[in-house]
This record gives C-alpha cells, sequence and structure tokens, in this order.
C-alpha cells in the first residue's frame, strides 16, 4: 500500500516488525522504536504496518488499540466505562458491522470538525479562539449539534433499512409481522 503525500510524490507504506521479545523494529530506519514512536507515525499520519517478525501476520490493530489502552489508562480518557461496556455488547451482536462503521463515520466527523477549527485559526490570536472552543460557546454547539443531528439521521435511516429487509425476509417466508 502506498501513501500519496501532498505534493503528489507517492512515500511506500513503513513496515515495522514486532519480534517475541515484544521490541519493535522500524525497517525504514533500521531501529528499534516504541508505542510512543508508533503513536508518533499515527499522529504524523504517516502510512505504516505491524508485523510479526517471524510469522509477517498483520498485527497493527493489535498495536493500535494497545496505545489507545495505554492512552486511557493516562490522565483522560475519552471513553467512559459505560460506553465501553455498550461497545463491548455490540460484538457478536446482528448490528456489530453497523457499530463499526457509525463509531468511525462519528469519529471522522469529529476530525473534520477539529481540521475545521485548526485551519480557521492558523494565524490568529489563541485569545480570538478561546471563547470559540469552549464546548458552551453558540459555534461550538452548533458544529456539535450538527454533528449529532446527522448521527441521528443516519442511525434512524439504518432503523429503516433493517425494518425493511426484516419485512423482505419474513415475506419470502410467507410470514407477516
Amino acid at each position: 500500500m502506498t501513501h500519496t503525500k501532498s505534493d503528489g510524490a507517492k512515500s511506500a507504506q513503513r513496515v515495522v516488525k514486532k519480534y517475541p521479545n515484544r521490541r519493535l523494529y522500524d525497517t525504514s530506519s533500521s531501529t528499534y522504536i516504541t508505542l510512543a514512536d508508533v503513536k508518533r507515525l499515527v499522529m504524523a499520519g504517516e502510512p505504516f504496518v505491524v508485523r510479526d517478525a517471524k510469522t509477517n501476520e498483520d498485527l497493527t490493530r493489535a498495536i493500535l488499540l494497545q496505545i489507545i489502552l495505554e492512552e486511557e489508562a493516562g490522565g483522560a480518557p475519552i471513553f467512559t466505562e459505560a460506553a465501553l461496556g455498550n461497545i463491548i455488547r455490540f460484538y457478536g451482536h446482528a448490528m456489530q458491522g453497523f457499530m463499526g462503521s457509525c463509531l468511525e463515520e462519528n469519529v471522522q466527523s469529529m476530525m473534520d470538525i477539529q481540521n475545521t477549527l485548526t485551519e480557521q485559526a492558523k494565524g490568529k490570536s489563541p485569545d480570538l479562539w478561546a471563547p470559540f472552543t469552549n464546548l458552551q460557546s453558540p459555534l461550538m454547539q452548533n458544529m456539535v449539534g450538527g454533528y449529532a443531528e446527522n448521527s441521528r439521521n443516519a442511525f434512524v435511516k439504518m432503523q429503516e433499512q433493517m425494518q425493511k429487509q426484516a419485512e423482505q425476509m419474513l415475506g419470502a417466508f410467507g410470514l407477516k409481522q
């Protein structure tokens, strides 16, 4: 997999090997790295894959989850215990696939909001932006409100689609709801 840089050039995906001793080896720099270094790759938007040095199995998700676990164990977690419990309840549930795509879309929406605010803040005094970044400000409430409304609409559409599919399936068996 390649990644296109903003100047149009393509960069190869960085390969990080994980050894049985739990050490991570960056094949691009020929150095051992830490989870903090992998986090920096993520923050910089660098394309990478983590592979088991022995089996070549893709361990990227496991490493990303490990970084999230460390972040959550740190000072200010993103997920509450209730949110984590709800996520766990979706595993094995018929809506597991929807939950994953819903979470991904919502996180992307939040990233878009962050990017918009960052772009608008460039070259502006921090004092000028302080009132807008307050979650109680009308600007932030409108942005977050729009985000919440979009999420709600997507969920309603998904419910309607599932209802139609259930009715069609029951109809195919000669059953009515």
